[in-house]
């Protein structure tokens, strides 16, 4: 071995200032600040980005709220408008004030009702359906769980590979009778809605759990609707002791009440983006109303001949 070896061929390194790139995810304490919910996407650089897509939920409202109110104003509407009118016939308003009030209070209790138990069926079904679920799931074989699974997502284009491990992540989340491994699913968010009956449920066969205070909220949407939509048709008998003319009022009340009605209802459901839609949602809701109004009007009035 020679004294006079040859050394290695000097390279140059960069220095730290010459590389201008910020690095993607800073491994440093400044990591710990940075507000992930903030990170635009990657298609900011071109002046946009994917969360500027999403719509806003300040004015979303609950369409089973919705669907509640729109029955109850519907049903008040119609229902004791029909009933004033027929007594109207009589000639004394303070007469037909007196049922109406009457059919009003009744009616509404009725709807409030009829919601509460319609819910609370809804809700027990489901739990029967939800045992009788769960147990098949834990009798049946990995295999035939796989093929639900993909009788279920197939048509949307999963392939059977994924199908296979969805459905096995899922059955892993199933309540199983270890203590510990229920105390570890009921630490999730969606703790009623995680496993493979649920999924089956929920995707195969459209049902979800009904909350028990959806039962209150909707017994009191519809009851509060009925009462507020039947006391509208109700109104002009107060101020007007004839009662054929106070008929008039109240039909004209009635028929404003429902375009505004129909209005509202297109704008909140997001049928109504333009002013066209918005009063074709409301002459339809006119039309609908005024035909079951009228329908019930001349039932009650050939009854009285």
């Amino acid at each position: 071995m020679s004294s006079s070896s040859e050394s290695a061929p000097a390279v140059a390194l960069p220095r730290k200032n010459s590389v201008n790139k910020k690095p993607v995810w800073p491994i440093n304490d400044a990591a710990e600040q940075i507000d992930i919910q903030n990170i635009k996407c990657g298609s900011s650089e071109q002046g946009s980005c994917c969360k500027d897509l999403i719509p806003p939920e300040e004015g979303w409202v609950n369409p089973d709220v919705v669907r509640d109110m729109i029955i109850g104003l519907s049903d008040g509407l119609t229902v004791p408008f029909a009933l004033t009118a027929g007594l109207s016939s009589l000639g004394n308003s303070k007469l037909v004030v007196i049922g109406g009030l009457a059919e009003l209070c009744a009616g509404a209790i009725s709807m409030g009702v009829g919601g509460f138990l319609g819910s609370q069926a809804e809700r027990d079904y489901y739990r029967q359906q939800r045992k009788q679920t769960s147990e098949r799931v834990h009798l049946s074989c990995q295999p035939e769980m796989e093929r639900e699974v993909a009788r279920i997502l197939g048509p949307v284009g999963v392939d059977d590979k994924t199908c296979k491990v969805l459905a096995k992540c899922l059955r892993d989340l199933e309540p199983s009778d270890s203590p510990q491994r229920d105390q570890e699913l009921a630490n999730l968010k969606w703790s009623n809605s995680v496993g493979l009956s649920a999924f089956l449920l929920k995707f195969g066969e459209g049902m979800e759990e009904i909350p028990s205070k959806r039962m209150y909220i909707s017994a009191f949407t519809i009851g509060f609707g009925y009462l507020l939509g039947g006391f509208i048709p109700l109104l002009p008998y107060f101020f007007i002791t004839k009662a054929s003319l106070a008929l008039i009022y109240s039909c004209v009340v009635t028929g404003i009440v429902l375009l505004l009605f129909g209005a509202i209802k297109a704008r909140i459901t997001g049928a109504g983006n333009t002013i066209g839609a918005i009063i074709w949602g409301s002459l339809t809701t006119l039309l609908v109303g005024g035909i079951a109004a009228g329908a019930a009007f001349g039932i009650v009035r050939a009854l009285e001949t």
